[in-house]
């Protein structure tokens, strides 16, 4: 596409041009080749040359060399900068030179392993082709044993080898005693409670290949993160050289940072993300230009493609038959015919939660819409790379939603353009995560005290604790399963710390419509609520806690749904604290109760309130981490001499805070909660505290005791810049405050933070 004409028609149009808050412009880049110091297989160096694929890039290069050499890697280069190669070349390279090495591949989805099955087998002679194989939940049980007898190289992904293969891992003796090398692609996923998870599933991986006589190399390959290096050894607890110098070629870029307009009487108030979404996408199919939008969440899923649908069918009937909504929840088949749809070209444009974020094959996009922020500097440039993926021109546009971080980014694109990436945060000695893997790894093999090598020092308290409850049982130095627990590894959802997942279930016929974690059945499957799924909607008619089951039938209904909670706070423990500009800032664990009171009733395009009813569920507290922190003492002596709202300018600095702390952590919003009061039973004065939202914590909140200092700086620019009068969605408001934005206070926000900060702004504030 030529992405500088659609760029010059926003800038030109009357009714667009206000929107465009900033162009980026990123030229085209050569690429850097390299010459590899070891020597290649004949047929593996014939194979590549007939893809083309050779010479190499000068990152695919070093990283082939440092595995060729013995060495534990991790790469970590943009999308589209051929990171497949670096894994795959030394693999086939150890299967040509002796028939009996394996390897493991793990990817987070299995779409994702079934795309990359394809390039690997590309590359093979025709007599290994047939040993290298997919398992996960969907293969035939007629083939595993074959696979498990035969298979060389095997992918999989990290569920099914935490419940499928470690616990039966004697009957996998033959490919884990070859285990030559483990390959982890997509590392940066691995973050939070699922990377806490993933860890415990390589220790656990680590010690069977051990007893089997073998001690594979790890392969990680990932999206740029700023601590790459020590993300693949939390992960896989081994240290790794990293290569992180992309030599890949990319196509020119025009990325558009796109503002909705103010509307409303007093226009306070932006525009939604998700019509602008579709009114872009609209305009780029009518122009014939693949496109990808991203949203944030499953529902916005829906809206958007709802909207561009009804668009289309308004001007461009046959347009409207090429869109598809695409979410992880949907069934497996009807998630690969969206991805064969985009590949061959039947699809012109798709509307996709993250789920497409990762390297599946959906073949050459011209553009990408992000609706929203998604989150971190790395998943924003995985999804704008995403199109122009053979080094043609592309557009990404990122569409800003009304929220502090958003708002912030709209004001100070240096901000993104100029920073490094976020840290990926992940707690492998999470108690809520730690102990039950030590349960399913004493299945595997009894436990020892030298298994605190792998496990860490926790190791000692945790066992006592599995033995407290009658998970182990002791015997001389080893501790073994208790039988009446059963098989461990069937007991941890390594997606979540919350436990079970609900079914979403249609009323009537009984059939089952998704699966939706615990954590958040109570806001998305609650009784009243409106579930959309596919573009259908549905109300849900009961919940029923005993079961875990919500019963759904199909409505029309012309409103979406909107949950509201309220949390207490109760400090159990400070583990650090220090003294900055005279306040006091704390890092410990606390205790979290959530209930969720009552749910709204929206309008689905024009977002008006229709009302809002009560809800009956029970509160749900869980032990995590959090950094709080209280005022100077000469703040609040003015506070309270002036009669200030200390309550509202603590509440509203909480919103913001929590708002602009996902620009310094790799972490979603919904990952973080937060609480602000005047006296606080356990400090004995005015608090502001944000809190990991998994029970356990994942190291978000201790990275904001790192770093708050520059969080107060960044929240101070994003209240004191909005130019709202008395606070609005872009800085201070929250759509999900318990307390329905009451009291806020901008004016005392902005002085509390300019007595934190000393006044300091970042660069560009």
């Amino acid at each position: 596409m030529r992405a500088d004409l659609f760029v010059n028609h926003l800038r030109a149009a009357p009714n667009l041009k206000e929107r465009v808050a900033h162009v980026q412009y990123l030229p085209a880049k050569e690429a850097e080749r390299g010459a590899l110091r070891h020597g290649l297989h004949p047929r593996l160096d014939q194979a590549l040359r007939a893809r083309g694929l050779l010479p190499l890039y000068k990152h695919q290069a070093t990283a082939i060399d440092l595995v060729l050499d013995g060495r534990d890697v991790a790469v970590v280069t943009p999308a589209a900068s051929g990171k497949s190669l670096c894994y795959n070349v030394p693999v086939i390279q150890a299967l040509l030179d002796d028939l009996g090495s394996r390897a493991l591949y793990l990817f987070p989805t299995k779409a994702l392993a079934q795309d990359q099955l394809w390039s690997l087998q590309a590359l093979l002679p025709d007599e290994l082709r047939p040993r290298v194989t997919i398992f996960d939940g969907d293969t035939p049980h007629a083939d595993r044993a074959g696979i498990r007898r035969s298979g060389q190289v095997v992918l999989t992904n990290p569920d099914m080898l935490h419940i499928g293969i470690l616990p039966n891992h004697p009957a996998w003796s033959r490919f884990l005693g070859g285990l030559r090398y483990i390959v982890v692609d997509e590392a940066h996923v691995y973050r939070g409670i699922f990377g806490s998870h993933v860890a415990n599933v390589l220790r656990r991986l680590r010690r069977v290949c051990a007893r089997h006589g073998a001690h594979p190399r790890f392969i990680c390959s990932s999206a740029t993160v700023a601590n790459a290096g020590d993300l693949a050894e939390r992960l896989t607890g081994k240290p790794h050289d990293v290569v992180d110098e992309d030599g890949a070629p990319h196509g020119a870029k025009h990325f558009v940072f796109w503002n909705p307009p103010l509307v409303g009487d007093e226009r306070q108030k932006r525009a939604g993300a998700g019509g602008e979404a579709a009114q872009l996408m609209e305009m780029l199919l009518k122009r014939d230009v693949r496109t990808l939008a991203f949203v944030r969440t499953r529902r916005q899923a829906e809206l958007v493609y709802r909207n561009v649908r009804d668009r289309l069918r308004e001007t461009s009937v046959g347009l409207a038959e090429r869109v598809r909504p695409y979410r992880a929840t949907y069934l497996p088949e009807d998630r690969r015919a969206v991805e064969r749809g985009l590949a061959d070209g039947r699809l012109l444009g798709v509307v996709a939660t993250n789920a497409l974020e990762l390297g599946i094959d959906i073949g050459d996009l011209d553009a990408t819409l992000l609706t929203g922020y998604p989150g971190s500097v790395a998943s924003t440039w995985q999804q704008a790379g995403r199109s122009g993926r053979c080094g043609a021109e592309s557009l990404s546009v990122l569409i800003a939603q009304d929220n502090p971080l958003d708002q912030f980014l709209m004001r100070h694109p240096e901000f993104f353009f100029g920073r490094p990436h976020e840290h990926a945060r992940l707690r492998p000695d999470n108690p809520h995560v730690l102990g039950p893997h030590l349960a399913a790894a004493a299945y595997e093999l009894p436990l020892t005290p030298a298994d605190a090598a792998l496990f860490g020092p926790s190791l000692k308290t945790e066992v006592i604790g599995l033995e407290a409850t009658g998970q182990l049982r002791q015997h001389g130095e080893r501790w073994y399963p208790s039988p009446s627990f059963g098989y461990p590894a069937r007991q941890v959802n390594i997606r979540s710390a919350w436990g079970s997942d609900y079914f979403a279930v249609e009323a009537g016929t009984g059939r089952i419509l998704e699966r939706v974690e615990e954590f958040s059945a109570f806001s998305q499957l609650h009784t009243g609520a409106v579930y959309l799924h596919q573009g259908e909607s549905y109300v849900v008619e009961h919940l029923d806690l005993a079961s875990h089951t919500a019963y759904l039938r199909q409505s029309d209904a012309p409103y979406y749904t909107e949950t509201r909670d309220l949390t207490d706070i109760r400090v159990l423990s400070s583990q650090a604290s220090k003294q900055i500009q005279g306040a006091t800032v704390h890092v410990g664990e606390v205790e979290v109760s959530r209930a969720i009171v009552s749910f709204k009733r929206k309008g689905i395009y024009a977002d008006e309130d229709m009302g809002e009813e009560p809800l009956d569920l029970p509160a749900r507290p869980f032990r995590t981490v959090a950094v709080w922190f209280d005022l100077p003492r000469d703040t609040l002596r003015w506070a309270l001499r002036e009669r200030k709202d200390l309550a509202g300018g603590l509440h509203a600095m909480e919103h913001a805070a929590i708002g602009v702390l996902p620009l310094f952590a790799l972490c979603d919003r919904n990952d973080i909660g937060g609480v602000s009061t005047a006296m606080h039973p356990d400090t004995g004065g005015p608090a502001v505290f944000i809190y990991d939202g998994h029970p356990g914590g994942v190291g978000i909140a201790e990275h904001g005791y790192e770093i708050v200092d520059e969080l107060w700086a960044a929240t101070l620019a994003t209240v004191g810049e909005c130019p709202c009068a008395d606070g609005c969605p872009s800085c201070i408001q929250s759509p999900k405050c318990g307390n329905n934005n009451r009291p806020l206070d901008k004016e005392v926000a902005i002085r509390f933070l300019r007595d934190l900060t000393g006044g300091v702004v970042p660069a560009g504030g």
